[in-house]
């Protein structure tokens, strides 16, 4: 190859680029994790690398997100992703999309398959959860009795409140057999109601070692606890499905203990403080109390009295007169309407009418009112009766009006 055929950097760049890149769409590495550098942005950056080569390696925040454990420097895991070249600097490095701890991959696809399905039933339903007793008198701790866990727990309750009852349910943590022990030290505690809480938990190791708190059986028998149940597992950065079937998921052992046990000192405070709330509430209403005594002399009593039944005397005498004139109105009006129809009626009575020069005729010998002249005859016998006296007359003749 002559000069003029000879490649600019960018040109070279671009081919390695090219190459890389349509070779190395998807790829696989284990490696060991060196200088881990999480970016603000939420994007990780660091190295893996074997014994004898190293890899730069780029997860973006996207793919982050959905780790399932903390990456940390010595750490080895598997990743899948695909070869890219930085053309700026010449370099190339491998773009994650999604990264397992080397060797627990199944296992993690194993935890998280579980999680979802008892999910799915509700064992990790907020509403299942129970709040903690405030001031329990006994606290249950199932974990070995051996364990940095224990002590912890032990020191921190000492430190807290050295009265508090503690009853320690030996456990197998971790193993084969761990489960089997954990479950039963569980229903134990609820059997016999040996507790107001429970702490069920461990220190710190790798997820094989955490394992036996992820187990179905342990599970479903924290979920279903009668007592309410605080999950502590591992270091901060562990996680179990114990956490989210338990009522309270406590970061240590000792965080647990922090959670679970009141402050003594602080209760006698508050004591302190209530008994003199209380003192003060009950010497304040005493002085109430006898200010008003004071004021209950006879001479006071009276007028006191006298101040409630003047009110209520002048309302029975208001009621009185308003009652007495309503009455008196009321007959008034009656004896008028009454009065009134007398007149009606006696303007109306036949007595009335006579008065008025009008006489009523009858035949004399039926007794029958005539009111035309149909109704008589000539010769016929009548009765005349005027407002006063009676007339007897004989027809002589007959006129239609």
């Amino acid at each position: 190859m002559g000069e003029e055929n000879a490649l600019t950097v960018s040109q070279l760049t671009g081919l390695i680029k090219t190459m890389l890149e349509n070779s190395f769409r998807q790829i696989f590495l284990v490696g060991e994790i060196s200088n881990y550098r999480p970016n603000i942005s939420g994007h990780l950056y660091f190295q893996l690398k074997d014994s004898n080569s190293q890899i730069s390696a780029v997860m973006f925040r996207g793919n982050a997100s959905h780790l399932a454990f903390v990456p940390k420097d010595g750490m080895l895991v598997q990743v899948k992703g695909q070869i890219s070249v930085y053309a700026q600097r010449g370099n190339y490095q491998i773009i994650i999309s999604s990264m397992t701890p080397a060797g627990t991959g199944g296992i993690m696809e194993m935890i998280e398959e579980r999680k979802k399905r008892l999910a799915q039933e509700g064992l990790f339903d907020s509403s299942r959860k129970r709040k903690l007793p405030p001031y329990p008198k006994t606290v249950g701790i199932v974990t070995s009795p051996t364990g940095a866990a224990l002590r912890d727990i032990i020191n921190i309750t000492r430190h807290r409140n050295d009265g508090m009852n503690l009853i320690v349910l030996p456990a197998l943590v971790q193993g084969e057999d761990a489960a089997k022990t954990i479950v039963a030290q569980i229903k134990a505690a609820n059997h016999w109601h040996l507790c107001d809480v429970l702490i069920v938990g461990r220190g710190g190791g790798s997820l094989e070692d955490l394992l036996p708190f992820s187990d179905e059986e342990v599970v479903r028998e924290i979920a279903s606890s009668k007592i309410p149940v605080v999950s502590a597992v591992g270091h901060e950065i562990d996680w179990a499905l114990s956490d989210y079937a338990a009522d309270v998921r406590a970061s240590t052992p000792s965080h647990a203990a922090e959670i679970v046990v009141p402050q003594k000192q602080q209760l006698l405070e508050q004591i302190r403080y209530s008994a003199s709330e209380l003192y003060s509430t009950i010497n304040s209403r005493t002085q109430n109390l006898r200010l008003m005594l004071k004021t209950f002399t006879p001479e006071n009593m009276e007028l006191q009295f006298r101040s409630i039944e003047q009110p209520l005397l002048s309302r029975y005498e208001n009621a009185v007169q308003e009652l007495t004139s309503g009455i008196q109105k009321k007959t008034e009006d009656t004896r008028l309407f009454l009065q009134r129809c007398t007149e009606i009626l006696e303007s109306a009575s036949p007595q009335a009418i006579f008065n008025r020069g009008y006489s009523m005729v009858t035949d004399a010998e039926t007794g029958k009112v005539i009111r035309s002249m149909n109704d008589t005859r000539s010769g016929a016998r009548i009765v005349i009766r005027p407002a006063k006296g009676r007339i007897e007359a004989t027809v002589v003749k007959g006129e239609q009006a």
